[in-house]
């Protein structure tokens, strides 16, 4: 499958079966988080593999967006490791940590859709809360989470995947 229709097809998962996800694709799907590119190749992204079923009892104390995946990628960056741009004008002390991560979450989703796994990126979550339910060190930062894992036989895309604005919104060409 090409990425366009790799692009196309993905969506946001919420309907997952139980079945385990193979130590293969998840190993696969690590390494294009792994492969992302990062600022100045820095590397910052940090990835924490939460599937048993103590690591998913406390992911439920912090998120009721885990929609039951049998395995979550907690997706963080070291703000030691970071990029750093001091002067930036719109921003304080810039940092690239959560885009780097970013970016090695879009790689890893495309990888797990490649593999027939299925995904949704989620936010709805307290960053402070996450750090301090799994102890993660102080200079680690969760940006987002991706829950992931077989789709159930029922599930499909909502009605708003299909609803995409033209591309003459996104795009200005500058002079």
């Amino acid at each position: 499958m090409g990425f366009m229709e790799l692009a196309k097809n993905r969506y946001s998962e919420r309907f997952y079966s139980p079945r385990p996800i193979e130590n293969e694709k998840l190993d696969r799907i690590l390494e294009a988080g792994r492969l992302a590119p990062t600022a100045c190749n820095y590397q910052p992204q940090r990835f924490y593999l939460i599937r048993s079923d103590g690591a998913k009892a406390k992911l439920r104390n912090v998120t009721h967006f885990h929609f039951n995946a049998p395995a979550v990628i907690l997706v963080c960056y070291n703000r030691d490791e970071a990029w750093k741009n001091p002067r930036d004008r719109f921003y304080d002390d810039y940092c690239s940590g959560e885009q780097d991560a970013s970016i090695a979450a879009a790689m890893m989703m495309f990888e797990a859709e490649e593999q027939g796994i299925h995904t949704v990126w989620v936010r709805g979550f307290d960053s402070r809360s996450v750090a301090e339910t799994f102890g993660l060190p102080e200079n680690i930062v969760p940006v987002m989470m991706l829950p992931m894992g077989y789709p159930r036989e029922d599930a499909k895309p909502s009605e708003w995947h299909f609803i995409r604005k033209p591309l003459s919104e996104f795009v200005r060409e500058l002079r």
